[in-house]
């Protein structure tokens, strides 16, 4: 597909993503319009950032474009997407499509009714040190996956990425699990480093994820801290019969039966004495197990992710190619629900079971 011109619906932190992504990547992206109802916030929008903004769906679809980009809050998401599915429109959505397993249902049903063409903006698989591990797992270094410890995403992305690690596909799970709360001082805040010294109150939410396959999954995430905070970071250990991701360290087998320990190694341009700034890929030993496909852009990792998943949709509605279906995404808040359910009633079994999207 040639430069991919697209529209958007919502103004909020994640919809800014799709604004400075196209204006970094201006050969790629075309932003025809933002749709923002109320005229006094649109036009105050439009002056910061210099976009057209529209009132409503009619005006953004009076232009010609490749798809609509949906960014909005969770409770709302499923009528405009059951909207953008009658009209025949191709939609981007950024929102998980669901809070009910109800709603989950209801929204697969139109779907499959009006033949919808969707994909969901899951970002984290194709950011770029997660796109690197789960590299590692697909080149089979660790031999067969069994289990994995996962200290880094909350809710449905985290699912996303154990059901990809342990390639568990629509395969049911027992879950078990508690939700603790603990004091942390806090480092961040929307300026940067915070230094007055307040303590907050922080959950941590652990469960166990048992597969029917036999696979394992342990589950482990603070909030809001995980995300911002100097002095809490991300754990993660994926577990094979031939090795294992420890963080950013690899251990392997070869061939012939050498252990192997290696480093993943991030290459930035821009630091230090190079002129440039963008994030370049990530090395394994000698070989690159990430590539960053916009390395001229001045884009941070999640924005990368974002415009991977603004190409690969462009990419889909040319070739079909589903890079995050409606059923994954599907199967993923399902699980979340799931888990919110078992820290609702802590130490007890929660078991999900087949749903009509993975029938």
């Amino acid at each position: 597909m040639s430069k991919i011109r697209f529209g958007l619906i919502g103004s909020g932190w994640r919809a800014e993503f799709y604004i400075r992504i196209a204006k970094a990547l201006p050969e790629k992206f075309e932003l025809a319009g933002v749709v923002i109802r109320d005229r006094e916030k649109g036009e105050a929008f439009a002056a910061k950032f210099g976009v057209n903004v529209v009132q409503s769906l009619e005006e953004l679809l009076n232009n010609q474009l490749d798809y609509v980009v949906l960014s909005i809050k969770r409770g709302i998401v499923s009528d405009y997407l059951i909207e953008l599915f009658k009209r025949g429109i191709p939609v981007l959505c950024e929102t998980p499509p669901g809070e009910t397993i109800e709603a989950l249902e209801e929204l697969w049903e139109q779907a499959v009714q009006y033949h919808a063409k969707v994909q969901i903006a899951e970002q984290y698989f194709v950011q770029p040190l997660y796109s690197a591990w789960l590299k590692v797992i697909q080149d089979g270094k660790l031999g067969e996956v069994s289990n994995i410890n996962i200290s880094s995403l909350h809710g449905y992305h985290g699912v996303s990425i154990i059901r990809k690690a342990l390639n568990a596909g629509y395969g049911n799970c027992t879950l078990i699990g508690k939700r603790y709360s603990f004091e942390v001082t806090e480092t961040y805040g929307r300026e940067g480093m915070a230094f007055d010294g307040e303590v907050f109150s922080c959950t941590r939410d652990r469960l166990t994820l048992e597969f029917e396959n036999g696979k394992v999954a342990f589950f482990d995430f603070s909030d809001p801290a995980q995300y911002h905070s100097f002095i809490r970071t991300r754990q993660l250990t994926v577990q094979g019969g031939r090795g294992e991701i420890d963080d950013l360290s690899i251990r392997y087998l070869t061939s012939a039966n050498v252990p192997v320990t290696q480093e993943l190694n991030r290459i930035d341009l821009g630091r230090y004495s190079n002129q440039e700034w963008a994030h370049y890929g990530i090395m394994l030993g000698e070989e690159f197990v990430y590539r960053n496909p916009y390395t001229n852009a001045r884009l941070n990792d999640d924005e990368i992710a974002v415009a991977t998943c603004m190409d690969l949709m462009g990419e889909y509605l040319t070739t079909d190619k589903e890079f995050y279906s409606l059923k994954e995404a599907l199967q993923d808040t399902y699980i979340a629900l799931k888990m919110e359910e078992a820290l609702k009633h802590p130490n007890q079994e929660v078991s999900t079971s087949t749903r009509i999207w993975a029938q």
